[in-house]
């Protein structure tokens, strides 16, 4: 197994490697089990290539990571393999208009009182070109903020809902039995502390946010782009050009992404995607 950096060092920080030379749809060692959830932690985003694997075989692959996570839209779920979801450029909003799961910045189910500490997806059909997901690095983006902005959101707290009324994106509508199980409404920092590194992250999701507690709108808002715009600098990055049999894995607790529909939509997009469990943010 190689490990192999894909972009420099930033703040300190390094976003994104690949993994070459693995197999899991196989048992993983002790040791290579370790030493990939030590990268994973150190890059934030791990591509792993030249995978084939089956739903359950995924399922069990990024169970090396952790424990698998309930996602909330249950409408998206694999019926032989629930656990395992699936996103697609072939599905349509009830009014027609098509939906491209993964458009804008965002962290996946913030939403959640425990918020999924990583996704992982994996390529099962690709666009010939685009479809690239981007990721940005919150901890370097925290790293390189002034002084003065770093105390002014030390102790603030976001309230993170299914869908802000603040949002660009719009998602897909919960059936009734999704929604009793999703909360209404959570508190988390603006400033997270990794668990397993002690770093500091900006920890926002447009998507999500409703607004901050203690704060009117018309100062939370602002703030909230203001820190949306310094933490998606191109500095912060790491773009992800999918190949066919990618398994990328990255830390929801660290990073934001997006995925981008700049392909022809007349291609298939097609990828699994599992999440797993995490602890709650402070």
């Amino acid at each position: 197994m190689e490990i192999r950096p894909l972009t420099a060092p930033t703040a300190g920080h390094r976003t994104g490697a690949e993994v070459c030379g693995i197999t899991l749809s196989h048992p993983l060692s002790a040791d290579d089990k370790a030493r990939l959830n030590r990268a994973f932690v150190e890059h934030g985003v791990l591509a792993i290539r030249d995978q084939k694997l089956a739903p359950r075989q995924m399922a069990d692959a990024v169970g090396n990571f952790g424990m698998l996570f309930q996602q909330h839209n249950t409408r998206f779920a694999l019926p032989d393999c629930p656990e395992i979801h699936y996103l697609s450029n072939q599905d349509r909003f009830p009014d027609g208009r098509r939906y491209i799961p993964g458009e804008g910045w965002h962290t996946d189910h913030s939403n959640d009182v425990r918020p999924p500490k990583a996704t992982a997806l994996h390529a099962v059909t690709l666009p010939s070109r685009g479809g690239d997901t981007q990721f940005a690095n919150m901890a370097a983006a925290y790293d390189g903020l002034p002084q003065q902005t770093q105390q002014r959101i030390a102790d603030l707290m976001a309230i993170h809902v299914y869908q802000s009324s603040h949002s660009a994106r719009k998602l897909m509508g919960l059936s009734d039995a999704n929604r009793e199980r999703v909360p209404n409404a959570v508190l988390h920092p603006l400033v997270r502390t990794h668990p397993e590194n002690g770093r500091k992250s900006i920890y926002i999701n447009p998507i999500r946010i409703e607004g901050i507690l203690g704060l009117d709108h018309k100062e939370a808002l602002p703030l909230l782009d203001e820190l949306l715009e310094h933490a998606t600098a191109e500095c912060f990055q790491y773009r992800h050009v999918w190949r066919p049999g990618d398994l990328v894995i990255w830390d929801n607790r660290c990073l934001l992404h997006k995925a981008n529909g700049d392909y022809d939509m007349a291609e298939t997009r097609y990828l699994y995607r599992v999440m797993l469990q995490g602890d709650v943010p402070r």
